[in-house]
């Protein structure tokens, strides 16, 4: 396996890990804000918001070394996609901005706000659809090179059928990975009450999970008819997706293995995101740039690649170590959250 191959398998395992963990969050954080303003607050949802900063750190980290690692080992995706990602990206700094002003609300401002409880439940959906944007860009047909001159057409990205359709998926899968999470953790501290409420949610948004990837199947032939063909290649890795959904879906209908049920839920995403990296490939962004055309081929690359998969080891060390002690640290949250509750 050529070195370039290795470094944009490492940089999409970041980016896999990005996915997962921040859905986790951004999902929390809109069931958070739904049983709130429905007056149907269950404490674990409550709990696992209040004290879920120490993954969210961990996806920010993600997300940072996947940033630093594609500038640093592939310059040239930083000329290509300079504007198209400071678009997206400056409008997910903002919704990142309100949602951080709610927490600074909800820890030091005593009374929850009405407004900005609703711009944090927007937030945490808006924020995954506007990065899944990036996804999109990369399927080419949104920025035109012409000479020396690239020119980055916003208006077409958001109109676009399979841009609207990537956005879709990204809600639902937010929806559906967090809620799977969730009646895990609810389980693990015998929170039967969340136990029902978050059963219904993952059956809910399991069936338009599955349909807005359908749908961004379908899309994707109209839009990029060689990466659809590409994908022929690499059928396996979806059917063992679909395979790993519908036992997780099984475990959740007969209210058994919910830690299993989202084992099978991060390897669905793993197969269906690693099959649709691999049929992307050689292109970073179609047709403009190829991984051996644009990877840097240097000393600093070599050593950004050995630190990321360092790196790459140790942060999922110590996700694992979060999910396993989960029932520790959900007891102590919340006796803490019950006292403060208490106080007020």
């Amino acid at each position: 396996m050529e070195i370039q191959t290795i470094a944009i398998f490492i940089l999409w395992l970041f980016l896999y890990a990005y996915m997962i963990i921040a859905s986790i969050d951004f999902g929390a954080g809109f069931y958070a804000f739904y049983t709130i303003t429905t007056k149907e607050e269950p404490k674990l949802i409550g709990i696992i918001n209040r004290h879920l900063s120490s993954i969210w750190e961990l996806a920010t980290l993600f997300f940072i070394f996947f940033f630093v690692g594609v500038v640093g080992i592939f310059p040239r995706v930083a000329y290509y996609y300079g504007v198209p990602l400071l678009v997206p990206g400056s409008v997910a700094m903002i919704f990142l901005a309100i949602r951080g002003s709610f927490y600074t609300f909800q820890q030091y401002g005593g009374n929850r706000s009405k407004f900005f409880l609703i711009l944090y439940g927007a937030t945490s959906l808006l924020i995954p659809v506007t990065l899944s944007t990036v996804l999109t860009i990369s399927e080419g047909g949104f920025i035109i090179e012409n000479g020396t001159d690239i020119r980055f057409y916003p208006f077409k990205l958001i109109t676009n059928s399979y841009s609207l359709s990537v956005m879709l998926l990204a809600v639902c899968s937010v929806l559906f990975i967090s809620a799977m999470f969730l009646i895990y953790s609810a389980k693990l501290i015998n929170d039967t009450e969340s136990e029902i409420k978050l059963r219904k949610y993952v059956l809910v948004w399991s069936l338009p999970t599955i349909i807005s990837s359908i749908i961004v199947f379908l899309s994707m032939k109209l839009h990029n008819k060689v990466h659809f063909d590409r994908m022929h290649n690499v059928w396996e890795f979806f059917l063992i997706s679909l395979i790993c959904f519908c036992i997780a879906i099984y475990f959740v209908i007969k209210r058994k293995r919910y830690g299993l049920a989202f084992i099978l839920v991060l390897l669905q995403y793993f197969f269906a995101f690693f099959g649709y990296g691999i049929s992307h490939l050689p292109f970073i962004l179609y047709p403009y740039l190829r991984i051996e055309t644009s990877f840097a081929k240097s000393s600093l690359a070599i050593v950004l690649i050995i630190l990321f998969v360092v790196f790459f080891i140790l942060f999922t060390v110590y996700f694992i170590f979060l999910v396993l002690n989960k029932p520790f640290f959900m007891k102590v949250f919340l006796k803490s959250s019950e006292k403060n509750d208490f106080e007020d």
